[in-house]
């Protein structure tokens, strides 16, 4: 991998953290309306790490924790921000918030407030693909607790017996909201549900984003030459609550800290200080512009005007 490659995942990382960071102070502080922003502060290395091998006609489906996700395809944060805030000027012209962003000239499909509701749409995405003869793959993204629906097995039995251009990436947080996956999991893992279905299932430390990468990759060519879907398990974890509500009550300080400890930035910077590809100085720099982003995406979106209610049946059908 180039040098520039690893400064763009780095950059990718950093863009998502900041955002989340700030967003969740934004809340705090009540300049965010309705209820509260799902973070994915802690799971950065997943969605860059498997954006960053996407090429632009690649489709996304996304969760209600997708803001890294969208921001790693190529999101316009300004128009991220301001669509949470319930703004004209953003994707959704404020009607979708932060649950339901989606920008279909990016091929970002969607976000969903429906655990796994994005399952069967990546199915018909895919299969849209594969009668268009588009070389494009459908990349799915889903947390461990919707491993345990209908969808889940439906989705993926149809990908594979017609071995559509689909990868499956379940964000392994280890909570379904406040209850701990080993709870509810039969089975060594939810990888190893791929082999019900004749795919490959991976499972891979997923705050490594190189490791993440590296397995993506051979998804994605392997759906992009034809021969079917891959499962891709990433554990991870989430740093803060289901939502701003949740006191985390179900798991302790110890376990919070020693997932920290693993923080997939920290990680990845230190690997690349080591191996001297960059400098300290480039990261601090990295930062620095990050946070500027995020600034200005604040300001756009609170100098933006709220929809006009004049126009709240606007949007509710196609023409």
């Amino acid at each position: 991998m180039k040098t520039k490659d690893h400064l763009e995942i780095l950059r990718q990382m950093l863009r998502i953290r900041h955002f989340e960071e700030n967003l969740y102070k934004m809340y705090l502080a009540k300049q965010v309306p309705g209820m509260s922003p799902h973070l994915s502060v802690g799971q950065e290395a997943v969605a860059v790490g498997v954006c960053h091998g996407l090429k632009a006609q690649d489709y996304v489906l996304t969760t209600h924790r997708g803001h890294g996700h969208v921001l790693a395809k190529g999101a316009n944060m300004n128009r991220m921000l301001a669509e949470i805030m319930g703004k004209e000027t953003g994707y959704c012209h404020g009607r979708g918030g932060s649950m339901h962003i989606a920008d279909v000239k990016l091929n970002i499909v969607g976000a969903n407030g429906i655990v796994g509701g994005g399952l069967p749409i990546a199915v018909g995405v895919g299969l849209s693909c594969q009668y268009q003869g588009k070389n494009a793959v459908t990349v799915c993204f889903f947390g461990d607790a919707a491993a345990n629906i209908g969808a889940f097995h439906e989705s993926l039995n149809m990908a594979a017996v017609m071995k559509l251009p689909v990868i499956w990436i379940c964000e392994n947080n280890q909570y379904g909201l406040s209850t701990h996956i080993k709870r509810t999991l039969a089975g060594e893992s939810i990888a190893a549900r791929g082999a019900a279905y004749g795919i490959p299932g991976v499972r891979l430390d997923g705050n490594d984003v190189l490791a993440v990468h590296v397995a993506a990759n051979a998804a994605i060519e392997r759906a992009r030459a034809g021969q079917g879907p891959t499962l891709i398990e990433a554990d991870t974890y989430r740093w803060y609550g289901h939502g701003a509500s949740d006191n985390r009550s179900y798991r302790t300080r110890e376990e919070e800290a020693a997932w920290k400890e693993r923080c997939p930035i920290k990680r990845y910077v230190a690997g690349l200080l080591n191996e001297k590809i960059v400098t300290q100085e480039q990261v601090g720099q990295l930062e620095k512009v990050a946070e500027r982003e995020v600034q200005e995406a604040i300001k756009f979106a609170n100098e933006s005007p709220l929809p006009d209610p004049a126009t709240v049946t606007d949007y509710i059908f196609s023409a």
